[in-house]
């Protein structure tokens, strides 16, 4: 799938996680989703791109909640 696809879709989420006061809570419900909802490819992907380019473009909750909660 795309990159920026993704990113874009990620961001999507974080957008909803904006307003969590618990941002430990937000990075575990952000990378739930991911879990859940997203293929095993496309997390790989992203967490590539993660580790490759530093997470340009995406949220800190979501780069955060990738690097800490995300399976793989």
């Amino acid at each position: 799938m795309n990159i920026q696809r993704l990113i874009s879709m990620a961001n999507q989420i974080g957008d909803f996680y904006e307003s969590y006061p618990d941002q430990s809570h937000a990075q575990e419900d952000i990378a739930g989703h991911l879990n859940k909802f997203w293929a095993l490819s496309m997390r790989k992907q992203l967490a590539d791109y993660v580790e490759k380019n530093g997470g340009a473009g995406l949220h800190q909750k979501v780069q955060a909640a990738i690097k800490a909660h995300l399976q793989l």
